[in-house]
């Protein structure tokens, strides 16, 4: 086990909720008269616009420990209950990993340009960024193992965050790069492994918790379930004790949790949209090759293309704004030259990226 916070006591969740009072009580506790919940509203408004199951949701918190949802998940992905942590997506992961894991001052080290969103996290955390660059190629734009290692090292890290497959450039790292980088991390530095694109990637791999990693999954992408912010870690279960610490009770609403154990017993429906998006994300990478665009491989659930350079990348970004077209372009300085394309039918229909086939097409 790495030091770091996991031999603090910390504080205990003054509210576990009725889900777990039950589960040690061994029997139903039908009225709920403790928790000030609104579960004598009406919700006839709310009944005609989403249906009645939402409503009744509603109305109460969810189970703080998301007990029935982590029973789903752990049969599913064959890892035992006590590995998995549910919360409010893998931003709301990202966040709390920090706060479980890291002081104010502590250093992090990440690639220069991955997903944002941590540096975001990290710098309102009052942690100290350290960016490597990635490994840049003719086609290849990759998270370089062996420099977030050495970096590590050099500056005395407590974590080291990786999305795996990448954000923004869909590279994905195989499982010996990945043993690599967590068998030579300094002993107090943890391992934040960001894998929001996992089922997308051609080889799944196993779940197995890694000794000093926390590896964050989420329902928005493969289950469809953005809007409803709900995602899971795999980790260690004393690890996983430090964060339950210092998570937010309830952030996982009633609805989410419900959700998503309806799109986990549907196993079927999610393959097929994963193998649906997969067929797409060829296509649109083929159609964006024919048109000369220097196409990166991708295992995830877009397509990201390296242009001549930030001028010309951003240029063509403002001319799709002004079809009416979102694509991402990293705010980060280093990768400026990328735009990044959701492989949805939409980006399929012939027209819809114009702008960037004529900036291609010359």
């Amino acid at each position: 086990m790495r030091a770091s916070h996991l031999d603090r006591e910390g504080p205990t969740n003054p509210f576990p909720g009725r889900q777990a009072l039950e589960r040690r009580l061994g029997h139903a506790l039908p009225h709920q008269l403790g928790s000030n919940e609104g579960l004598d509203m009406p919700h006839r408004a709310l009944t005609e616009a989403l249906g009645a199951p939402v409503a009744e949701l509603a109305r109460t918190y969810g189970d703080a420990q998301a007990f029935e949802l982590r029973q789903q998940l752990a049969k599913q992905l064959g890892t035992p209950r006590d590995t998995l942590l549910v919360d409010a997506g893998a931003d709301s992961l990202i966040a709390l990993t920090l706060r479980a894991l890291c002081d104010t001052g502590s250093t992090v080290i990440t690639s220069a340009g991955t997903y944002p969103t941590f540096r975001y996290f990290a710098e309102g955390h009052g942690c100290r960024l350290v960016e490597v660059a990635y490994q840049q190629a003719p086609g290849r734009l990759a998270p370089d193992v062996d420099a977030l290692i050495q970096a590590a090292w050099l500056h005395h890290a407590r974590l080291v965050y990786l999305a795996n497959p990448d954000n923004p450039g869909g590279h994905c790292l195989n499982a010996t790069d990945i043993a690599c980088l967590v068998d030579n991390l300094p002993p107090t530095c943890h391992l934040l492994l960001d894998e929001a694109y996992h089922e997308f990637r051609p080889d799944q791999g196993d779940n197995t918790p890694l000794a000093g990693v926390v590896r964050l999954r989420t329902f928005s992408k493969a289950h469809g379930l953005a809007g409803l912010r709900i995602g899971y870690a795999i980790a260690d279960p004393e690890l996983l004790e430090v964060m339950y610490k210092v998570r937010i009770h309830y952030a996982v609403s009633s609805v989410a949790q419900a959700a998503a154990a309806v799109v986990l017993t549907h196993v079927e429906e999610v393959e097929r949209h994963v193998q649906s998006v997969i067929e797409r994300r060829e296509q649109l990478a083929e159609q964006l090759q024919a048109w000369g665009a220097e196409v990166l491989p991708s295992a995830t659930n877009f397509v990201a293309i390296r242009m001549p350079g930030p001028e010309s990348a951003l240029e063509v970004q403002q001319a799709l704004l002004a079809d009416g077209v979102i694509v991402h372009r990293p705010p980060h300085p280093a990768l400026g030259d990328i735009l990044r394309i959701s492989a949805v039918e939409d980006a399929l229909v012939p027209g819809r990226l114009s702008a960037l086939q004529n900036a291609l097409v010359k």
